[in-house]
């Protein structure tokens, strides 16, 4: 997720975040009938900036922080010329609940550096946030809650359960197994989904396991390196010529993407168990997934949430499968990329109408029964 876990990783960074002209009809257009506000927050070290939008009745009002996925993104979430944390953002407001939404360190305003962060950074961040909007008259302290979208989706459980702070969290495509199984897996279907033989969708995994089970191990980011390329050297060589091209042209792991998994980031990511934080969640928890997921597989992941949180004891948690949607919560036909840039809808409404619904359910809506 990121965003997508690897979805910059297949089409490209540079491509990935660009605007289109493309039409997207539920981007929110001015003027708005609520208040948009510049803010920074953070320490002297990290300073985040994003956008904070409060309803415009009278009264202090629940809030939500909105977490991106994995990539160096805005605060809007930019993505194929889509913004879903703006129309997240704009949905929720609407319906009284204010939103904070920043870019990520080193992206737009925010400063630091983003290629030296890792999950935990993130979640420091958040907390930041809840730091922040704890400071704001017009928000009910003990009704912030957490909106993690895929990688957000690990970063709002991991925050929730060492804060008190943190009132309830929705998941949307958050994950229940480490990052070395989703890799693995997201591989899997979307090579599947293209139509590629399962001899060579078996290769790819060996591949992606033999990268992943070394950056796991070592730490020294210059030792990895030199073992991946002699593993994969090794492991390659075994190929056939066909088998070889084909993995040269198909395979993520370019020097590039090397690169980039051989870092801060791959290093906590692909080891990192969700299901640790998730033992601890006994807030109300909502979490989603579109059932057309290529990138973080409901199969896969919504069964060990599910276990995570009875074992916690959670008594007020809710696990929702929805038809026809992919990672983006876009409705769909298969889940492939290209549907995400076709498509004009930036998130389904039934996602976002059960997302608010939900939320109001715990906090302006107990309000008024009291």
């Amino acid at each position: 997720m990121c965003f997508f876990f690897s979805l910059q990783f297949l089409i490209g960074e540079e491509h990935m975040l660009q605007t289109n002209q493309k039409n997207r009809s539920q981007e929110p257009k001015p003027p708005f009938p609520y208040v948009v506000e510049e803010v920074s927050f953070g320490n002297s070290e990290i300073s985040l900036s994003g956008t904070l939008t409060l309803p415009r009745t009278i009264g202090a009002f629940p809030a939500v922080i909105l977490i991106h996925g994995s990539s160096a993104l805005d605060r809007d979430e930019t993505i194929l010329g889509h913004k879903p944390f703006f129309v997240l953002s704009d949905h929720f407001t609407r319906h009284g609940i204010a939103v904070l939404r920043f870019d990520k360190r080193g992206v737009g305003k925010s400063t630091g550096i983003y290629d030296n962060a890792t999950i935990e950074d993130f979640c420091d961040d958040v907390a930041k946030g809840i730091e922040y909007l704890k400071s704001r008259p017009e928000i009910i302290k003990n009704q912030i809650g957490l909106v993690g979208h895929s990688e957000g989706g690990i970063v709002a459980p991991m925050l929730a359960a060492k804060s008190n702070d943190v009132a309830f969290i929705v998941l949307m495509a958050g994950t229940g197994v480490n990052g070395e199984e989703i890799f693995c897996e997201q591989g899997r279907l979307l090579h599947l989904g293209n139509g590629v033989d399962e001899e060579m969708i078996a290769i790819d995994t060996q591949v992606r396991k033999i990268f992943t089970g070394i950056v796991k191990k070592e730490i020294n980011r210059d030792v990895a390196k030199e073992q991946i390329h002699e593993a994969l050297a090794k492991f390659l060589s075994g190929l056939t010529e066909n088998q070889k091209i084909w993995v040269k042209i198909h395979s993520v792991l370019t020097e590039e993407l090397i690169k980039r998994f051989n870092s801060p980031w791959g290093h906590f990511y692909f080891p990192y168990e969700p299901a640790i934080a998730l033992r601890h969640i006994t807030i109300p928890t909502l979490v989603l997934n579109g059932d057309l997921d290529l990138v973080v597989s409901p199969k896969q992941n919504l069964p060990f949430i599910d276990g995570a949180l009875k074992e916690a004891d959670n008594k007020d948690y809710a696990i929702i499968e929805l038809p026809k949607l992919n990672h983006a919560f876009q409705t769909c036909e298969i889940g492939s990329w290209d549907e995400y840039e076709q498509t004009e809808e930036t998130i389904a409404p039934s996602a976002l109408n059960i997302m608010t619904d939900w939320i109001l359910e715990r906090t302006t809506k107990i309000n008024e029964r009291r």
